[in-house]
């Protein structure tokens, strides 16, 4: 955890402090992803995300960001999404609905601040918008939720036309790119930098101990397995959010690529000097790993971070939300999530276990000592050496 406070604040942030408000250096990208890469503890986010995601964020709070500017809409009404509540919650101050064109007229490490809505860069207002609340945000997510109807349709039409598009892959297994990586009768843990994958992973520490599943790290999944002190085996998507020291670690890569073929993370592959298999498909990347682990045999398929609930489904956008929920009915029961496998599973052998063993183990050594001409004899000794001890202890005293 990062120390509270930042240490990189600028003098004139410091000197600006006196004033009411927020006053930090403002980091801004319109890809909220991006962002938090480059965000240090106590900064202001600015931000062009609307209906903000529960992942982007709980890593703008676990980031530090003193504030959140956001110039889209943080709820649109379409579905009750989460991440504004996320940041109120967490004291941060949050701007949604602010001035487009603080895109334009704050620049990333400028020192701003924020003010009942209003921003401000060297004493000017160079924008404002809407700070919302506790009560806000409730209200707004109450009035969110008569919009997943009109979701749900649009997700039935788009799940439609994916079956159009990959029913064969999603089928028969057809598009799927032959690997080195032996799954056949092996257990697969697939890791998505998603929701609560830290907990996650720390919970299955057991089961990844006993096990030893093929580890398979999609994008920033990847450094989410090293992170946690494991080497992933192999490492899916299209290599946007995943660092250099990942895929160089030695895992086999598989580049996911448009359907013609274009795949824009090959690229960055090449640079780096290493080999990588293509896999075409317009599904999404944690969706063609599992996809992936099925077909080449894997037994039991265990997910870190990825998207289960309807909730879940709709923060990742309509386009995404067939191919994750089909994904889920082609696997069907050899999917499970960490979370059930961190409630279910307990290692074979327990602590309570092995001290039982130990007990039982010395009372059977002390009733064969008593029964047997050997153990008598061994007994006696033991009386004698107690005996002397005793003797020579009152000895030193008297």
């Amino acid at each position: 955890m990062k120390p509270p406070g930042n240490r990189t604040l600028s003098l004139r942030a410091r000197k600006a402090g006196t004033l009411p408000g927020v006053t930090a250096v403002a980091r801004i990208d319109r890809r909220t992803k991006t962002l938090t890469k480059r965000l240090n503890w106590g900064e202001i986010a600015i931000i062009d995300h609307i209906d903000l995601d529960r992942v982007g964020a709980e890593a703008l709070v676990a980031h530090g960001a003193a504030a959140v500017i956001n110039v889209a809409a943080g709820i649109s009404g379409r579905y009750p999404n989460q991440g504004p509540q996320i940041i109120v919650k967490s004291g941060r101050t949050f701007i949604d609905n602010a001035t487009p064109e603080l895109f334009e007229r704050v620049k990333d490490g400028d020192v701003v601040r924020v003010h009942e809505g209003i921003v401000y860069l060297q004493s000017r207002m160079v924008g404002q918008g809407e700070v919302q609340t506790t009560d806000s945000i409730e209200d707004a997510m109450a009035r969110a939720r008569g919009g997943l109807p009109e979701q749900i349709e649009g997700f039935v039409n788009n799940t439609m036309e994916y079956v159009r598009k990959e029913g064969t892959l999603l089928i028969d297994g057809v598009g799927v790119p032959e690997i080195r990586t032996n799954l056949r009768g092996r257990h697969a843990l697939i890791v998505v930098r998603g929701y609560h994958y830290k907990e996650d992973l720390a919970t299955l520490r057991p089961y990844i101990r006993e096990y030893r599943p093929i580890l398979i790290g999609v994008d920033g999944g990847a450094d989410a397995l090293l992170e946690a002190g494991y080497l992933p085996d192999l490492i899916i998507g299209d290599f946007d959010s995943v660092s250099a020291t990942a895929l160089t670690c030695g895992a086999e890569l598989v580049v996911h690529a448009f359907r013609d073929g274009r795949a824009p993370g090959l690229e960055r592959v090449q640079q780096l000097g290493m080999e990588a298999v293509l896999f075409p498909a317009t599904a999404m990347s944690e969706d063609i790993a599992i996809l992936l682990a099925d077909e080449k045999g894997a037994e039991l398929i265990v997910a870190v971070g990825t998207h289960m609930t309807l909730e879940e489904f709709l923060d990742k956008g309509r386009a995404g939300m067939a191919s994750t929920l089909l994904t889920r009915l082609r696997v069907g029961s050899k999917l499970v999530d960490a979370k059930g496998v961190s409630r279910l599973y307990q290692s074979q052998v327990s602590w309570a276990s092995l001290l039982v063993l130990v007990l039982t183990g010395l009372i059977t050594i002390c009733v064969a000592l008593s029964v047997t001409p050997v153990g008598q004899v061994w007994i006696a000794r033991l009386l004698d050496l107690w005996n002397g001890f005793t003797f020579w202890l009152v000895g030193r005293f008297s």
